[in-house]
């Protein structure tokens, strides 16, 4: 009878350890699925800047990929003007519910200084940052210089009458032409416009004599033979035009660009914020959107959430720096 009772109690404790053994993976994929049904509906995507420009071109290639991941449609919204300032807010007073996220650039960090709007990279969340691009020196294709030495021979030679485009004032591609000016001791006339698309199309037709942008914004027209870039404000040369130098190798130190990334509006939920995170880190690394890339010249700069953090609030300090050198800075 002992032998039956000990032998039953055996048979219980080995169906205890085995049933415990199964569960235990059952509960811990309960608890590493998401606990959000989420997203149910399409997505908002905020630009703050103008369609076909270098953003907006990042912003609809990235969703394009995500779209297909996260299983619904992402509208891309154009929202310009002050030098970036209202799409930024619009991002920022936004829901935070997951349904509106925004492609946050550089000016996040030259607004504040300026004393031009009431928030800071502290006011957003952060999910990715995509990409840096430096800032390229481009003229008409015709014009009379074909190299950054020629370029600032005839400025010189002109005070006050060569026209650079930029996105807006105390904007990245303000900034980028600014520091040329103040490198090599050249004086410009500074043109804003409501991001770099426009100021490139003045630049093809005619209107004005140079733009300080990114490659990508301006490759098309380069290629199209419209257009010829003298010089990058990159440390090295750019394998997407190997050919153009560095305005380091033409004896000006000057390193210079902008950034992008993907934020969501502050006190979203932390489960929704890494669904998005998840799925636009897929869309990322996916052959459509790296394709898209390559093609278009981008200098594609991952990080995640935790580092992005960390880059906006270093950018921060060292753009606050430069403005008020330039004395763009109140």
């Amino acid at each position: 009878m002992r032998r039956k009772i000990a032998l039953f109690l055996t048979l219980v404790l080995v169906f205890t350890v085995v049933a415990t053994g199964c569960t235990k993976p059952q509960q811990a994929a309960q608890e590493a699925a998401p606990k959000v049904d989420f997203p149910k509906q399409g997505i908002t995507a905020i630009c703050p800047w103008a369609a076909g420009g270098g953003t907006d071109a990042v912003l609809r290639g990235l969703t394009l990929e995500a779209e297909k991941i996260l299983g619904q449609t992402i509208t891309v919204v154009n929202q310009t003007g002050g030098g970036g300032a209202i799409g930024h807010s619009a991002i920022m007073k936004a829901k935070p519910d997951g349904y509106t996220v925004g492609m946050i650039t550089f000016e996040l960090n030259s607004l504040p200084p300026q004393g031009l709007v009431p928030f800071t990279y502290k006011d957003f969340d952060p999910l990715m940052r995509i990409n840096m691009d430096a800032a390229a020196l481009t003229v008409k294709k015709d014009a009379p210089y074909n190299t950054i030495e020629e370029f600032v021979a005839y400025a010189k030679q002109h005070p006050g009458e060569i026209n650079i485009g930029n996105s807006a004032p105390g904007s990245v591609w303000h900034i980028a032409a600014g520091l040329m000016a103040e490198k090599t001791g050249i004086q410009v006339e500074y043109v804003p416009f409501e991001g770099a698309a426009p100021a490139v199309t003045a630049l093809v037709g005619g209107h004005i004599e140079a733009v300080s942008v990114s490659v990508p914004e301006v490759i098309g027209q380069v290629e199209a033979g419209d257009l010829k870039i003298l010089g990058v404000m990159s440390a090295e040369r750019l394998p997407s035009i190997p050919d153009v130098p560095t305005f380091k190798e033409s004896g000006i130190d000057v390193v210079f660009g902008t950034w992008r990334g993907l934020a969501v509006p502050k006190g979203t939920p932390d489960e929704v914020k890494q669904i998005l995170m998840d799925g636009f880190k897929q869309a990322y690394d996916s052959q459509g959107f790296q394709d898209f890339a390559k093609n278009a010249g981008l200098g594609l700069a991952y990080q995640d959430a935790a580092e992005y953090a960390k880059f906006l609030e270093a950018n921060a300090n060292d753009v606050a720096e430069v403005m008020k050198k330039l004395g763009l800075a109140k």
